[in-house]
């Protein structure tokens, strides 16, 4: 049964259910790309599928539109999925459960994938749409931008005649950006000794943390559920020695982690203290995080006479003296443009496995040289406890354009549209306009969105008005000449 049949866009909004009825988790974007594929093909446009499953659909210019300059109309195909604790979707086989809320499309229990199923939907919509009068088009839709933007990096844009490029990955309504951060994928790695031990076990849970895009909201003073397990292993060690039996938390390093779960084992005759320690520790944080966090939770589990393996004490305590030494958050705020983060990190990834701490941090900066500096830093603090790093999906940033047209002609159209100029910004977030203008000299770009709240997140909502409002503005754009 189709959940979104009568809303407005009719076109765009059955698009979009199709998109959220197939998996698209990063890394697993075939059938996805198939279905754009088939969708070409149905329509007899031309179009590309690389080995990565990066799609790129053309349609030719319709008459009087000829010698009018093409545009790329562009988004990505994956999505971050995230789900509540209790919901037990398998969202790699499974589509989404839509649902309606007045003004908000959402999915029960998970995310929504408007981030950036919208791009696409919008895209599908525009080339299925015969009525529309326009220049030659070019649709990129690209694999893994949520897990380092690979597909974007990996993409061969030959095929592209355009110069002009609608990033269409944004949440906010008439806010354009123009520049963006770039940043990089960091593996922080700490070797871990084993040893068997006997004592009582204890069982932390902190969940219910808010979460979020770890370039968007790392302003927003979020608590980072890894750092604070650490804060709480650390304190609850000045009661009693702690020997750990595992950690985990978080799925992407662009999320802010929500989740941290913990098992270490202490003396039988400590454990009431200790436990006590764990409640206090959090009570602490509750009140500290009370506006960013309400809804903090704790459980705690005792499981007595527990003999097994365990990190030794000595680098149980090494290992959350690392993850404290470690920089989390926001490092510089720009000096050029106002309330802008400059340089930040996100340790999203936390666990224990194989005689190992992984821990997983996203680094963005607007300034190729501190990504670099930050990255050192890293480096620096991990050999000093013995570890190392490696470092994967670097990608650079976006730098302002001072003179574009495209630019200049959007925040037109949109005045003209809507009575009121558009902002015009920079992010403290990756976007793939990066790397496609290093592959497209010359590139002119400007990302938009609708309206969404809350991506990455089981709570993430699409605005149904702002989707129509944009879906017009974007039509308008391609028809100006």
């Amino acid at each position: 049964m189709r959940v979104l049949s009568e809303l407005e866009p009719k076109n765009v909004f059955s698009f979009f259910e199709d998109i959220c009825n197939i998996p698209h988790p990063s890394y697993k974007e075939k059938k996805i790309s198939d279905y754009l594929v088939q969708f070409a093909k149905d329509r007899n446009l031309e179009y590309y599928q690389d080995d990565l499953y990066n799609v790129i659909i053309i349609k030719e210019a319709t008459k009087g539109y000829e010698d009018v300059e093409p545009i790329i109309l562009q988004g990505h195909m994956d999505m971050v999925c995230e789900k509540k604790p209790d919901c037990t979707k398998n969202m790699e086989e499974e589509g989404l459960d839509l649902a309606i809320d007045g003004d908000y499309v959402y999915a029960k229990g998970t995310t929504l994938g408007g981030d950036d199923g919208i791009a696409v939907a919008y895209a599908l919509a525009i080339l299925d749409d015969q009525s529309l009068s326009h220049p030659r088009l070019e649709f990129v839709c690209t694999v893994s931008e949520e897990v380092g933007m690979e597909g974007a990096a990996g993409i061969d844009v030959s095929p592209l005649k355009g110069k002009k490029l609608l990033n269409m990955d944004s949440e906010n309504e008439g806010i354009m950006l123009a520049s963006c951060a770039g940043g990089c994928s960091t593996l922080v790695k700490l070797p871990v000794s084993e040893a068997e031990v006997t004592g009582t076990k204890v069982s932390v849970a902190l969940t219910g943390l808010t979460g979020g895009h770890s370039g968007v909201e790392i302003d927003k003073g979020r608590g980072n559920a890894n750092v604070l397990m650490s804060r709480i292993i650390r304190d609850v060690a000045k009661v009693a020695p702690v020997s750990i039996v595992s950690m985990e938390g978080g799925k992407k390093d662009n999320a802010i982690p929500r989740d941290c779960t913990a098992e270490f084992v202490v003396a039988a005759d400590k454990a009431e203290a200790v436990c006590q320690a764990v409640t206090k520790e959090v009570a602490e944080i509750k009140n500290e995080l009370s506006t960013s966090d309400p809804e903090i939770k704790l459980a705690v589990e005792t499981t007595e006479n527990f003999a097994g393996k365990a990190v030794t004490e000595e680098d149980s305590k090494k290992a959350v003296a690392l993850i404290q030494a470690l920089p989390n958050g926001i490092m510089r705020m720009s000096q050029d443009i106002e309330n802008l983060v400059e340089t930040s990190l996100n340790l999203g990834i936390l666990a224990l496995e194989n005689g190992e701490l992984n821990l997983r941090y996203a680094l963005r900066s607007s300034v190729g040289s501190a990504v670099e500096s930050l990255r050192n830093q890293l480096e620096c603090i991990a050999e000093a406890f013995g570890g190392s790093i490696e470092v994967s999906g670097a990608y650079p940033a976006w730098e302002y354009k001072k003179d574009s047209k495209l630019r200049d002609d959007m925040v037109r159209i949109f005045a003209e549209m809507y009575g009121k100029e558009p902002t015009v910004e920079a992010i403290h977030a990756g976007v793939e306009c990066g790397l496609l203008s290093g592959k497209i000299p010359g590139l002119d770009c400007i990302s938009m969105g609708p309206d969404m709240y809350d991506i990455h997140t089981s709570e993430e909502r699409l605005s149904i008005s702002s989707t129509k409002r944009m879906y017009e503005y974007v039509v308008n754009v391609i028809q100006c000449k």
